[in-house]
């Protein structure tokens, strides 16, 4: 059984677009160190999948330079790797804006792999997942399409357009992009698909014109295809906002989500090396993840600081994500600050969000 993979770098850009003004959400960097595409990479990787298609489509450039080759996820190779899919379509006119579009776009590249499955995932999630024993019971189920779900409460999922699951047993029956339930069974945008199925479907629905994967080949099938669900148990959240991306950055700091998370399999990330981060006599640093290549003077409380952060002397941070490179100047005092990359706030500067509603500063400001 060998099964390819896709990852759709840019479907989500629009939720959280403070962050991807200049990048696509699979680049959003997370935890101090890691960018969220992270995740999905070392997921395929994890489970054995040695050939994977990044579908991209604006704002990408950083992307590629944390990717690189595939290097540093195992998938620089002579034989399958990793594949940065260009984002025009087949006549070359325009972009795609829907996620069935995008795969409309690729359909050389599934056309010209030889894999039996191809797994789909999105990038603007946080988990870590084994797809194996999910490709063993799709194929004992001699299912269709095996599509990942979670549980939650209703009010819990916050996308803009979820997709929600009725099962009976295993077999999806229904499903509905609105749900009054009060616990639902959410749709994590990662599935398993035959790949001549995942073509053939393609082009019937490219056939008829329809645009929406979901809706317009999804749902009108479940009655004459073998869809199942499987439920993933464990950390699973998205990034849906600002403020949701906040919250989750906020639990990593936390040692027993970071365990739940990493304790399963290893999750890999682009290697640079760093001097390690210089802390200076008197500063104080508490509840925090802090990467390397900082100097650190002043105080730092409950915060995540990323690569090459300057905090000088007598300034004080609490609650904030720093991004690399930001340099917060003498007597500054930040809280519930989240700064993009490349950030001055100069000396004696106040600031302050709040837990609830952080304040963004975007990339390269001075304040």
């Amino acid at each position: 059984m060998s099964a390819l993979g896709l990852i759709f770098s840019n479907i989500h850009d629009s939720s959280v677009p403070e962050l991807t003004s200049k990048r696509t959400v699979a680049s959003i960097p997370f935890g101090g160190r890691y960018r969220l595409i992270d995740f999905a990479l070392s997921n395929m990787v994890n489970s054995d999948v040695n050939k994977v298609g990044v579908i991209t489509k604006s704002n990408y450039r950083s992307l590629m330079d944390h990717v690189g080759s595939g290097k540093d996820w195992d998938l620089a190779r002579h034989y399958g790797g990793l594949f940065i899919l260009p984002p025009f379509d087949n006549q070359g006119a325009s972009l795609y804006t829907t996620r069935l579009e995008a795969l409309t776009n690729v359909i050389g590249f599934l056309s010209q792999s030889t894999e039996d499955y191809v797994i789909m995932s999105d990038s603007d999630m946080v988990c870590n997942i084994d797809f194996r024993p999910i490709i063993k019971n799709h194929v004992k189920n001699n299912a269709d399409l095996t599509l990942v779900y979670v549980k939650k409460k209703r009010k819990e999922s916050g996308g803009k357009m979820n997709t929600f699951f009725t099962l009976d047993g295993d077999r999806i029956v229904d499903a509905t992009f609105d749900s009054k339930e009060e616990d639902v069974n959410l749709y994590t945008n990662i599935c398993i698909i035959g790949r001549n199925l995942l073509i053939n479907l393609i082009e019937e629905a490219l056939s008829h014109g329809s645009s929406h994967f979901v809706k317009d080949v999804l749902i009108p099938h479940i009655k004459t295809l073998r869809i199942y669900g499987h439920r993933h148990i464990g950390y699973y959240e998205e990034m849906t906002s600002l403020q949701k991306y906040y919250t989750e950055s906020m639990k990593f700091l936390d040692r027993e989500t970071r365990e739940e998370v990493f304790r399963k399999a290893s999750v890999y990330t682009k290697v640079k090396d760093s001097i390690p981060t210089h802390y200076g006599d008197n500063c104080i640093a508490k509840n925090s993840l802090i990467a390397d290549g900082c100097e650190i003077e002043g105080e730092v409380y409950d915060s995540i600081i990323f690569r090459g952060v300057k905090v000088e002397k007598g300034a004080v941070i609490r609650n904030c994500i720093l991004m690399q490179n930001t340099i917060i100047g003498e007597n500054a005092t930040l809280n519930c600050i989240i700064t993009d990359k490349n950030t001055i706030i100069r000396e004696k500067r106040n600031l302050s969000g709040c837990e609830t509603h952080p304040f963004f500063i975007g990339k390269g400001s001075v304040i």
